[in-house]
């Protein structure tokens, strides 16, 4: 009785924040050609705006901070001199910015000559695969993508990718409409989940994603040492889509 009473809610819940898109100012559409250079935009400058979470993350760890102290104070005992531990502090917070830096960089550049390259081609013409945004006052303010996530033993998954909002734009529920626009597309192609990964350092969407009952499934390490010794980490997320009876 109360799976049904839960499950009624969410529907409910669901078609108002449908009916609530244009309301509030913004309504969510298909990608079209004409969006492709704000798309890549929003994209990449959402992205690299977590280089100092980032950053921040990095000094936080252990692994980090101790053998920065370490180094910091090492050259004060042995010159004692002042200038030469604060040159040690400087240089190592230069490197954790530049991997934190780099690391996102990479991801964007990748990105960018990957499934956004020709967006049309890589999502439109199947089926299974969609990409929407957000307009607002006469302009895309937000993105999300939907993709299927190929696994092992043909377990269907999709895959929610590229969400991003505009910064004047966020906390007016675009982000979370994007969402649910994914989870109504794997629904109605009869997938069984949405997946996602973030990094640990995004606290915003991870607040999101946790409030709009995704639940955190695993871990996802890079193969490069700087990264993961930073803490570098994706989280992964998986919204599990009720049965329909």
């Amino acid at each position: 009785m109360l799976l049904k009473v839960s499950r009624t809610l969410q529907a409910l819940y669901y078609c108002l924040s449908v009916f609530s898109y244009r309301m509030s100012g913004y309504y969510i559409r298909l990608y079209k050609t004409s969006d492709y250079h704000m798309v890549r935009d929003i994209f990449a400058r959402g992205t690299r705006e977590h280089i100092g979470a980032a950053f921040c993350r990095s000094l936080s760890l252990p692994q980090i901070w101790i053998p920065s102290l370490v180094v910091t104070w090492l050259p004060l005992q042995i010159t004692g001199s002042p200038l030469i531990s604060t040159l040690a502090a400087i240089t190592i917070l230069g490197l954790v910015w530049y991997v934190s830096r780099h690391s996102l960089t990479v991801y964007v550049d990748h990105s960018l000559e990957d499934d956004l390259l020709d967006i049309q081609e890589y999502y439109l013409p199947s089926a299974d695969r969609c990409f929407w945004v957000a307009e607002a006052d006469g302009e895309v303010v937000g993105t999300v993508a939907a993709a299927p996530l190929l696994q092992p033993g043909g377990e269907k998954l999709m895959e929610l990718r590229r969400l991003s909002v505009i910064q004047r734009y966020r906390r007016q529920g675009i982000a979370g409409a994007l969402c649910r626009k994914v989870m109504d597309f794997t629904r109605r192609r009869g997938y069984r989940a949405v997946v996602l990964d973030t990094a640990l350092y995004q606290t915003g969407p991870i607040i999101l994603y946790e409030n709009m009952g995704f639940r955190r499934s695993g871990y996802c390490y890079t193969d490069a040492f700087c990264t993961r010794i930073m803490g570098l980490t994706d989280v992964r997320y998986q919204y599990d889509i009720p049965d329909q009876k």
